[in-house]
C-alpha cells in the first residue's frame, strides 16, 4: 500500500484532498498542529477507508518532526500554510511558516531516497499578489495563464506576498537542484469555494462565502469589494483535490505551476447564486485553465453550480 503524506491534510482544501487519497486505498498520513485538537481532525475519521488514515504532529518549522512526517511517504502533498486575511504579527503568522517553513521543507526532502511525487499547493498569489484586482498594468478583462510575468508588490497582503515568495523559494530550489530523484509540481488555485467537509470555523474560504452571502462587512477590505463590486476568479474545492491527486499520479509534471480557476464572477452575482439566484452577468474567464486541462486532465465545474449547493 503507497503511503502519502498530507501537510494541512484536514483543512479545507486538505480534508477533500485526504478523502480523495483515502477512496483511492492510499495510506494517508495528516498533520495536526495540535494533536490534542481533535476537533480540528475528527471529521476525517468518517471518510470511507479511515482505518488507513493516520494523524501526527507537526510544526511545519520544526525540522526534527517535519523530518519524521515525510520519512516513508511515497508522495508528499503541502497544504499546510495558513491562509490568514485578519492577522496581528504578519512575520509570525504568515511570512515564517509560509516562507521559512517551505525553505525547511524543500531542504529535507531533498535528502529523502523514498519520496516518488510532491504536490505544493501554492495560490494565484504566487502569479498576482495584488488579486482579486489586476496585476499592475493590467485591468479586470485582461486575461492571465502560465506564460504571463509573476507580478507582486509590497503594497499587497501580507498573506498574498508571504505565497508568492514562498513560490520563489520552490522555483530557485527546483532550478539549483536539477539532479532530484523525484518530481515537484505546484497548483495555484484562485479563490477556492464549497462546501467544507468538517464543522470548523476557522476555515477563511467557507467565512469569506458566508459573508458574501450575507453581504456581512467585518472590515474596510469586504466592504471594499461589495462597494466597488469586484470580480473574483474562482475555483471548486472538489476540483482543486482533483487537480492535487492527478498532479500526484502523473510523471513528467516536474517544474510546472498550474492556475487552477473556472469563471471569474463579480461580487455581486457571488452573493446571488449563494442564495440559489441566477447571476446577472456572463461569467468570464480571466484567469485561463488550458495548462490544467490538457496536463490535469480536470473538467472544471461551473461556478453557479458550486455555489447555489454551499
Amino acid at each position: 500500500m503507497k503511503k502519502v503524506g498530507i501537510i494541512g491534510g484536514s483543512g479545507f482544501i486538505g480534508s477533500h484532498i485526504t478523502e480523495l487519497f483515502l477512496k483511492n486505498n492510499f495510506q494517508v498520513k495528516v498533520s495536526a498542529t495540535n494533536i490534542n485538537r481533535e476537533d480540528k481532525y475528527e471529521h476525517l475519521m468518517g471518510f470511507k477507508n479511515a482505518d488507513n488514515l493516520y494523524i501526527s504532529e507537526l510544526d511545519v518549522e520544526n525540522r526534527a518532526m517535519l523530518d519524521e512526517f515525510i520519512t516513508d511517504c511515497d508522495y508528499i502533498i503541502h497544504a499546510g500554510t495558513p491562509f490568514i486575511l485578519d492577522f496581528y504579527d504578519a512575520e509570525k503568522q504568515l511570512f515564517n511558516p509560509t516562507v521559512r517553513g517551505t525553505e525547511i521543507f524543500l531542504e529535507l526532502i531533498s535528502r529523502s531516497s523514498n519520496i516518488k511525487k510532491v504536490v505544493i499547493i501554492a495560490s494565484v498569489a504566487g502569479w498576482n499578489t495584488n488579486f482579486p484586482l489586476p496585476a499592475d498594468g493590467k485591468d479586470f478583462n485582461d486575461t492571465y495563464d502560465e506564460t504571463q510575468t509573476r507580478y507582486t508588490s509590497t503594497e499587497s497582503h501580507p498573506y498574498a506576498q508571504a505565497k508568492f515568495l514562498a513560490n520563489q523559494v520552490v522555483c530557485n530550489f527546483i532550478k539549483e537542484h536539477p539532479s532530484l530523484s523525484f518530481e515537484i509540481s505546484t497548483v495555484s488555485p484562485t479563490f477556492v469555494i464549497g462546501k467544507s467537509l468538517s464543522n470548523r470555523e476557522d476555515s477563511t474560504s467557507s467565512g469569506m462565502q458566508f459573508l458574501i452571502k450575507n453581504r456581512i462587512a467585518p472590515n474596510d477590505f469586504v466592504q471594499f469589494l461589495y462597494d466597488t463590486d469586484v470580480p473574483f476568479a474562482m475555483v471548486d474545492v472538489k476540483d482543486v483535490a482533483q487537480a492535487v491527486f492527478n498532479a500526484a499520479l502523473t510523471e513528467g509534471l516536474h517544474g510546472k505551476d498550474y492556475l487552477l480557476s473556472s469563471e471569474t464572477y463579480k461580487t455581486s452575482d457571488i452573493h446571488e447564486m449563494l442564495n440559489n439566484r441566477a447571476p446577472k452577468n456572463r461569467p468570464q474567464i480571466i484567469y485561463k485553465n488550458d495548462l490544467a486541462k490538457k496536463d490535469l486532465g480536470i473538467q472544471f465545474k461551473p461556478v453557479e453550480e458550486t455555489l447555489n449547493n454551499f
